[in-house]
């Protein structure tokens, strides 16, 4: 092997070298056959080697959320907030969280975040109008205890 080939991140020995899984799609993966706590696992590696990636929180909390760990859902919701303030998914995601616990108030606050910088496409739609729906009954709604409607339409 030549001196270049070595500075380029060749090995003098002929071997290849070891590849790192992926442990994000492999969490994906996972989640897509409905196995959240296996994914949570390929989650947490994933996050091992990317700490700083909201987006890995984000899926977190999504199978967190899943699997009814709710108050680990909304500390992984709140990181990847912590890490990116303009995460849409992670607004909506807190916002149905926080109706669930009763804190309207909050719900109303990261429903308008998500609406102020919403996800696009044709799919992202039927988000949004959930999120609309739901701002506007929780601004026209009386205090009466009543949570507005926690799923998006089918």
């Amino acid at each position: 092997m030549s001196w270049l080939s070595l500075m380029l991140g060749g090995k003098s020995d002929g071997g290849l070298k070891p590849q790192r899984l992926d442990y994000l799609n492999e969490a994906l993966a996972l989640e897509r056959q409905g196995d959240f706590d296996a994914a949570l696992t390929s989650y947490r590696l994933a996050l091992r080697d990317h700490p700083n990636d909201p987006r890995i929180l984000q899926n977190m909390a999504i199978a967190y959320s899943r699997t009814g760990r709710l108050e680990e859902a909304v500390r992984a919701y709140r990181r990847a907030l912590d890490l990116d303030p303009l995460l849409s998914g992670a607004h909506y995601g807190l916002a149905f969280l926080q109706l669930k616990r009763g804190d309207s108030g909050s719900a109303a606050k990261h429903l308008q975040a998500f609406l102020d910088a919403p996800p696009s496409g044709s799919e992202a739609e039927r988000w949004v109008r959930h999120a609309r729906q739901t701002l506007d009954e929780l601004q026209a709604a009386p205090l009466d205890g009543q949570p507005p409607s926690q799923q998006p339409d089918a």
